[in-house]
């Protein structure tokens, strides 16, 4: 496969696990996971059968979350639907730097790199802003940026999912009183800097009912690449065990 080649995004979680990510991965036969601390997302072949969700169901264990992310696989009977949500995913139109971006990420503009050290500030922020699925560990998929304020974090963004030749932004978030300050443009700009500078191409996820955001990221150049549905699934209880409520 080409690098920047658009076919490693159709299965984004699975082409991460088997590569830049093997080393968080966790398998079995035909179903591969993260480490439950880094990540929730599953990875299964498009056309699988019971045989691979039986692979999935052992490595989560009975009742435990498969958050199968775009993933088409649909699950034998048993499985619980969790959730399902409509999104897109978005690209960077190619190695350079968009108008939108223009003089975002620069070395002066008070975006520091987060770390070990911040992941309990880091965890606070997503509580309180919700930006999507963030673990004790998800720092440790790549470069995460943020920004202070008084010396609170208010602000922050960094890579998860990463196919060849591509990293994905993810949690973009501010804190509700630090709104429309451009602290999300400063901060995209800066990971599209790191992540261009380095040969590869930003891409990212987004729901459609977040129409604000959706709006943000066209604006910086991102243009929709496919239209997605994100899911989640619960295993199956083993037999003879008691549904947990």
């Amino acid at each position: 496969m080409d690098h920047h080649d658009e076919r490693a995004l159709d299965d984004p979680v699975g082409q991460s696990l088997r590569g830049v990510h093997a080393r968080f991965a966790r398998r079995l036969g035909g179903a591969a996971t993260y480490e439950a601390d880094v990540a929730t997302f599953c990875a299964l072949p498009a056309d699988a059968g019971a045989a691979e969700w039986g692979d999935l169901a052992e490595l989560l264990g009975p009742g435990g979350f498969a958050d199968m992310f775009s993933c088409p696989a649909v699950p034998p009977p048993g499985w619980e639907p969790v959730f399902s949500l409509e999104g897109r995913q978005m690209i960077w139109p190619g190695s350079h730097r968009a108008d939108g971006l223009s003089g975002a990420g620069t070395d002066d503009d008070g975006v520091v790199r987060l770390g070990a050290g911040d992941v309990p500030e880091m965890l606070d922020l997503v509580e309180r802003t919700r930006p999507g699925p963030f673990w004790p560990r998800t720092h440790e998929l790549g470069t995460y940026l943020g920004i202070r304020d008084g010396g609170r974090l208010v602000a922050m963004a960094g890579e998860r999912l990463r196919p060849a030749g591509w990293a994905e932004i993810s949690a973009v978030c501010t804190d509700p009183e630090a709104r429309g300050r451009g602290h999300a443009v400063r901060l995209v700009g800066a990971l599209v800097e790191r992540i261009t500078a380095r040969g590869e191409r930003p891409f990212l996820h987004v729901a459609d009912a977040n129409t604000g955001a959706v709006a943000l990221y066209e604006r910086l150049g991102f243009k929709t690449r496919a239209h997605v549905t994100f899911r989640g699934f619960r295993v199956p209880e083993a037999p003879g065990r008691p549904s947990v409520t």
